[in-house]
């Protein structure tokens, strides 16, 4: 197996009996598959953590990425297959596996697995040429949006210019959209004379930011066409919106508005998404052509896609028309629509045995508790229901139910605890999960 120079970042701290760690470790991307990340094991030994004397020394109870890596029964972390970065994390600046295993003692080390990227791959335009009609009457400084290059790689790898060879007539200008990706728009720097030349060919270039840069290329045919002397123009070049995410199918999203001077049918005006505008955004909305009315299509999800940037045109009916372009930002805003999850994490979720001479702070289980909605929908207040000799103890990725009082098997043998999860929302949402106790016995008593 092959051996990945490493760093970690280890933190220790301690409540009553439990002790938690966090590994950190890092590795580059297109590691073989059966390489060794860490000794996960050793690790922890040097930090306090109890283990077991014999394997399994510690038992896995949440990895986001089983495909990848897997944790021996030894303790040693390995790659499970070849890791593509680009299609673990896509383009996110920052890529992590975590994981998260416990001892038999029920002690907790946090495992991040921090996955560097390699500029391995080139930028890309979807096809090999481009095909623009523009009119002669386009006077500097039109613009028309272009499809841009994708670029798997993610931060300084991606795509970050744009050029144009020759650029005696036209010329580029960089935009950066929402989601941090840059698109490029064409812009008329002369004017146009069709009697003099109809036709330009053009190759765009993309570049991204490694040393040295990779390069893909596209090849951009123009034509200069006859004006039908009017073109559609919107009231605004850019819209932003918000629409809330349990919004139904045919909610408005906006009325777009796009208007041309010229009569009949050169200047009836239909609009329509951009030709590059994903499925994705197709599938969660629609554009009427008739009205320019934005609707919602499909399920709107804010834990899974927050922004849409839909690129819109307004052509007219007549010839050679020419279209106008905007942008739609929509926002999609999150609503209180996920309770809380509660998931025990001891080795026996329904019921646990504790003996009767524990001492306050001795740890009994370990609870998690989850929301998928943000800010105040996602913040979650924990506790235990009832007077009980157990308390509950949050952290910021758990929280332990702990001794809090004198046990005596003798009086009472047997507690139903009842944990309660709330989150913030407006209304608020609330769950409950049990845990029952067994409180077992000691040789506390002599004969009579």
């Amino acid at each position: 197996m092959e051996l990945i120079q490493l760093t970690s970042l280890l933190l220790l701290f301690w409540v009553g009996t439990e002790a938690v760690i966090n590994l950190k470790y890092g590795i580059n991307e297109e590691m073989k598959p059966g390489s060794v990340i860490g000794n996960v094991t050793k690790d922890a030994l040097k930090q306090g953590f109890q283990i077991a004397p014999q394997p399994p020394y510690l038992r896995v109870i949440s990895n986001s990425e089983p495909r990848w890596v897997e944790l021996s029964p030894a303790g040693i972390l390995t790659t499970q297959m070849k890791i593509d970065r680009d299609v673990v994390c896509r383009q996110n600046p920052k890529c992590i596996i975590s994981l998260e295993v416990m001892s038999n003692s029920m002690e907790i080390c946090v495992i991040k697995v921090e996955i560097e990227d390699l500029n391995d791959n080139a930028p890309r335009f979807p096809t090999s040429h481009i095909d623009l009609e523009i009119s002669e009457n386009a006077s500097p400084g039109t613009r028309f949006p272009l499809e841009g290059a994708s670029d798997p790689d993610s931060g300084m790898f991606g795509v970050q210019s744009y050029s144009i060879t020759p650029n005696e007539l036209f010329g580029l200008e960089i935009k950066t959209r929402g989601d941090g990706s840059k698109i490029a728009e064409l812009v008329v720097q002369k004017s146009l004379d069709r009697e003099t030349q109809s036709h330009y060919t053009y190759e765009i270039s993309a570049e991204d930011g490694g040393d040295p840069p990779k390069i893909g290329a596209v090849q951009l045919n123009i034509k200069v066409i006859d004006s039908n002397d009017n073109n559609p123009v919107f009231d605004e070049p850019v819209y932003t919106v918000n629409v809330m995410e349990n919004s139904p199918i045919n909610t408005l999203v906006i009325d777009l508005n796009a208007t041309d001077p010229d009569e009949g049918t050169n200047g009836e005006v239909v609009y329509s998404f951009n030709s590059y505008v994903t499925e994705k955004t197709r599938e969660a909305f629609k554009i009427d052509p008739r009205t320019g009315i934005i609707t919602v299509n499909g399920v709107l999800d804010y834990e899974t896609t927050q922004i849409y940037e839909i690129d819109v045109q307004a052509k007219d009916l007549g010839p050679n028309s020419i279209p106008a372009h905007c942008k739609v930002t929509v926002n999609v805003m999150d609503t209180n629509d996920n309770p809380p999850v509660i998931s025990l994490l001891s080795l026996n979720t329904e019921m646990v045995e504790v003996s009767e001479n524990a001492q306050r702070g001795y740890v009994i289980a370990l609870v998690r508790v989850s929301d998928k909605d943000s800010g105040a929908n996602g913040k979650v207040q924990c506790r235990l229901q009832g007077n009980v000799p157990f308390r509950l103890q949050e952290y910021e990725s758990f929280s332990t139910i702990l001794v809090d009082g004198r046990l005596d098997r003798e009086q009472k043998d047997t507690y139903n605890l009842t944990i309660q999860a709330e989150d913030s929302g407006t209304p608020p949402l609330r769950v409950t999960k049990s845990l029952v106790v067994k409180v077992t016995d000691e040789n506390d008593n002599p004969p009579h």
